[in-house]
């Protein structure tokens, strides 16, 4: 998997709202979707005055000057941090083979696919962190997309969102109640998610995972994922530096 594919396929697995073009930047307006569908992203080299534009199409959206940083941009993140743009959120994307995880199928009636989400669904992604505007964009995919919900001690225990572009399974928006925690929900959900791939024609599934959060880049190494790439962002922080 090369990163343009990895990102074209993030990119139309958890689409932004709208995109325009600023300079070498593109510009999106993600409407509460989280950092993936409201960061900007650079598509060659970036001077000082690129990024004060960029900065000014940000703000005309009401949004924080927020970019993401992909391999080999070494020079544009040097400039991110001299014009007082803070590190925000490393993540790691991790994948392993469709067939890999779908050999093994979920426990028993706790794991289900379906589209659309069923109310209860929605019920747990609200409750959970995962508000009206990225439920929102599992909405917007125009390609092979599923919602998983989880089910565990005869409960609604979790939900997630799966999507597929160019034979890539991203699955987005893992979230599991407190009380059902560590008992294997979030593995048969995941499991569940391999199987509507395999079925849907896929070859890898991929999550994005923060570097921070331990627990769940155990649970992901546990079904055999391993790291495929990785990004950060960086945050405005500091005011522009006047001349």
């Amino acid at each position: 998997m090369t990163p343009e594919r990895l990102f074209a396929a993030q990119e139309a697995t958890w689409p932004t709202f709208a995109v325009t073009q600023v300079g070498p930047f593109r510009i999106r307006e993600g409407r509460g979707g989280g950092n993936r569908v409201s960061a900007a992203t650079a598509e060659g080299p970036v001077s000082e005055a690129d990024l004060a534009a960029a900065e000014a199409a940000i703000a005309a959206l009401g949004q924080v000057p927020l970019v993401m940083v992909r391999p080999g941009q070494d020079a544009l993140d040097a400039l991110l941090a001299a014009q007082g743009y803070a590190l925000v959120d490393p993540v790691v994307m991790l994948a392993a083979p469709v067939a890999e995880l779908a050999a093994e199928p979920p426990a028993p009636v706790t794991a289900f696919t379906i589209w659309e989400p069923l109310a209860i669904m929605d019920e747990l992604w609200e409750e959970l962190g995962i508000g009206a505007g990225r439920r929102a964009v599992m909405a917007r995919v125009a390609g092979p997309k599923t919602a998983v919900l989880g089910r565990q001690n005869d409960r609604a225990a979790g939900a997630g969102f799966a999507a597929i572009h160019d034979g890539l399974c991203f699955v987005h928006a893992v979230a599991v109640a407190p009380d059902h925690r560590r008992q294997g929900a979030a593995r048969n959900m995941m499991r569940a998610a391999a199987q509507w791939a395999q079925d849907e024609g896929a070859e890898q599934i991929v999550v994005l995972v923060t570097e921070a959060n331990a627990a769940a880049r155990a649970l992901y190494a546990s079904l055999g994922m391993r790291n495929v790439g990785q990004y950060h962002y960086r945050m405005k922080t500091t005011p522009r530096p006047q001349p």
